[in-house]
């Protein structure tokens, strides 16, 4: 569902169900298996949630592990979508004070408002790349401006009929939706494509491999996730790609997975996820 649509009873047990996971101790072991997945093109290895075609996949595992686990606290919850090419202003009602909370203040990005707030003693950062222990935003980058991606960037990026391209990876030649929707390539206008000029807009700690340590991770992603829907839906016969291993001699070997070839932590193949109906649907606008 849609953020915008949820009630206000909706929200709240949202925000504590997320918070009562945090404090038994099992909302951080997502925040650091991101982090190990976390991969660049220049590493060695296997890459798996970022700079590979199983960008899409393996979040969307990543979403419903988070989600089952909700479910156990309150067997009603989802995870709602934010879609940021509508509500793309700081005072949208996403991060008002029941809800997300706000932008961090001005001199150490510190996010003061909301049920996230470090002074409500809920929401410590516990693993993360930098000594803060306070949740931190810079929403819009005041020193170097940046706006989320429009509706029309999005049109575009939702009109290319190839899934993924070789080399598999975040560089400009990889042309396909995945590397696209991702999001790799920066300008100094548009700070990147559509998913990662969407963290670098939040800013504070959704940059960077630890970005779930801020909750609305979980909102971008699920947009994320009904944009690969989305995708499907206009190309049917579309496939993921690669559909198979990669040769022995492909530079790429052992570094991306294919259709059925399982994805690490979960074991889980990225063809066992592809329809997204076996598992909840949306409700969208």
């Amino acid at each position: 569902m849609n953020q915008r649509n949820l009630t206000s009873s909706q929200r709240t047990r949202f925000v504590e169900a997320v918070i009562e996971l945090k404090h038994s101790g099992g909302y951080d072991k997502y925040v650091r298996l991101h982090a190990e997945y976390f991969a660049a093109d220049g590493e060695s290895g296997l890459r798996m949630a970022h700079m590979a075609p199983t960008f899409f996949p393996w979040h969307r595992q990543f979403l419903l592990l988070f989600e089952r686990e909700l479910r156990t606290i309150d067997a009603e919850i989802t995870i709602p979508y934010w879609d940021w090419t509508v509500d793309d202003k700081p005072m949208s009602a996403l991060w008002a004070a029941d809800f997300m909370g706000g932008d961090g203040r001005d001199s150490d990005g510190q996010v003061t408002t909301g049920p996230f707030a470090y002074r409500t003693g809920d929401w410590p950062i516990t693993y993360g790349v930098t000594d803060e222990k306070y949740l931190t935003r810079n929403m819009g980058r005041p020193d170097n401006p940046i706006a989320l991606p429009s509706q029309a960037e999005l049109s575009d990026a939702l009109a290319i009929g190839t899934y993924d391209t070789a080399p598999w990876n975040s560089a400009p030649g990889t042309q396909g939706f995945r590397n696209k929707i991702e999001g790799w390539t920066v300008s100094e206008t548009l700070g990147g494509y559509l998913h990662n000029r969407v963290h670098q807009w939040v800013g504070g700690h959704m940059i960077g491999a630890a970005s779930p340590n801020d909750p609305v991770f979980w909102l971008h992603h699920s947009f994320i996730d009904l944009i690969w829907v989305r995708w499907q839906r206009l190309h049917p016969a579309s496939p993921y790609l690669p559909a198979e291993p990669l040769a022995a001699n492909d530079p790429e070997h052992g570094r991306v997975v294919s259709a059925d070839e399982p994805m690490p932590p979960f074991g889980v193949k990225p063809s066992a996820v592809f329809d997204h109906r076996q598992f909840y649907t949306y409700e969208e606008d």
